[in-house]
């Protein structure tokens, strides 16, 4: 995939972001989605596509079986072990959706804009990194753990 939208003249930060959506749109289609039927697939597996249009958007999308559920973002805790896949892709996309198709089959497609999302993804990063610091050591001054540590012996 790398090498072919390199050819097709996708900047090397779109095909970053690309690859880390696919890879959270497999995961969830394996994850929720039932498995396409033998005779669409040949086994029984999900369908992943990409194609860069004349426009030079990248649209990357994966077809599964369907689940028991439409494909949200969800709002999952701090403490959680996933639901934040449609977060991450609603970050790096300029825009995605669901496509009913054939025999209950969902498609999830993600499109990422080539001439324009170099610098968009460079604000989205630096807003996420000034969301995710730690904060300054100053704040923490005032805290105390020997006092909860203590209770724990």
């Amino acid at each position: 995939m790398r090498e072919q939208l390199r050819i097709s003249g996708v900047p090397e930060s779109v095909i970053d972001d690309a690859v880390l959506i696919l890879s959270e749109l497999l995961s969830n289609a394996c994850r929720h989605g039932r498995p396409l039927g033998d005779d669409l697939a040949g086994d029984g597996d999900v369908r992943a596509a990409w194609r860069v249009d004349d426009r030079g958007c990248l649209t990357v999308e994966v077809t599964d079986g369907g689940g028991p559920t439409r494909p949200v973002p969800a709002t999952p805790s701090v403490t959680a072990h996933g639901g934040r896949g449609l977060n991450i892709i609603s970050a790096l996309a300029d825009d995605w959706g669901v496509r009913d198709g054939f025999r209950g089959e969902v498609t999830v497609w993600v499109i990422v804009h080539k001439d324009v999302h170099a610098e968009a993804a460079a604000e989205r990063r630096d807003d996420f990194v000034s969301r995710v610091a730690a904060p300054p050591v100053a704040d923490l001054a005032g805290l105390d753990f020997s006092d909860a540590l203590d209770e724990l012996r």
